[in-house]
């Protein structure tokens, strides 16, 4: 199958999808990762699989890990580091504002500005936008999405509503569906069920499960397939307990071989 129709298909399907509130996404079959697989977290650059490991999140920049289900990370809620000031040139009206009109920075992120999620417009645009990076990612050869920053709302200050993210994610689960790829919730454990629910999410990637006392509620949404990462090496054995996956990295994600990189399974 060639891969620029589908990638076309995608874009115009985000426009014209019905939103998270009109009808609940879909029944699809799509490839799941492999319950109880090993897993690694390569986001700051693919290296060679570790033994055991055969699923792996690499950036939407980079290529998937061969011989592995590759998932593919794409901050869907808000802009990439580097990236905050193409969106103020060429789509300001995306970004989210504070009350004096400056970009709304994420506190823990201070070179991610927040995506304004507020009008169904917007949504659609942004979907527009950030749907050609998840196509992007089947060209790859990845084999699913995940989707950060989902609970960019609680952040917001109020002006953004977990509605408004729940239906830009559902416009990303029906393109990355359409095009036969699996998509993974990222954040948000609270409301995992409901997210399973009403964006159509298919497994779940977390980050530090165990240290926050999460992983019970990614579980009992997405069963087996929750592949969790640990910051701090006190945590992975809970983490490898409670969830179907678990690795322990460094917060630098940095590729092995580099100072400072941390790699450990259950």
């Amino acid at each position: 199958m060639t891969r620029l129709p589908a990638l076309l298909a995608a874009v115009v399907l985000l426009t014209g999808c019905t939103t998270a509130r009109d009808a609940d996404p879909p029944a699809t079959r799509v490839p799941l990762p492999p319950a109880g697989a090993g897993f690694d977290y390569q986001l700051g650059g693919g290296y060679p699989l570790p033994d055991g490991v055969t699923v792996v999140a690499r950036d939407s920049t980079d290529s998937p890990a061969e011989g592995a289900y590759g998932v593919c990370y794409v901050n869907g809620f808000q802009t990439q580091p580097g990236e905050g000031g193409h969106w103020l040139a060429e789509h300001p009206d995306l970004v989210l504002r504070d009350a004096g009109g400056e970009p709304f920075v994420d506190p823990g992120w201070p070179d991610e500005f927040l995506l304004d999620t507020s009008t169904a417009a917007k949504r659609e645009q942004i979907a527009a936008l950030l749907g050609t990076v998840v196509a992007s990612c089947l060209t790859s050869g990845f084999d699913a999405v995940e989707i950060d920053n989902l609970d960019s709302f609680a952040r917001s200050g109020g002006a953004l509503r977990i509605e408004d993210n729940i239906d830009l994610a559902a416009r990303y689960a029906r393109v990355a569906h359409d095009l036969g790829m699996a998509i993974a919730q990222k954040n948000g454990a609270g409301s995992s069920q409901r997210l399973k629910r009403e964006v159509g999410f298919d497994f779940a990637v977390t980050e530090e499960c165990a240290r926050y006392d999460e992983c019970a509620d990614y579980v009992a949404a997405y069963g087996d397939l929750v592949f969790d990462i640990e910051y701090e090496a006190e945590y992975l054995d809970a983490a490898c307990a409670a969830v179907g996956s678990a690795v322990l990295r460094d917060l630098d994600l940095s590729p092995a071989g580099s100072p400072g990189h941390v790699f450990g399974t259950c």
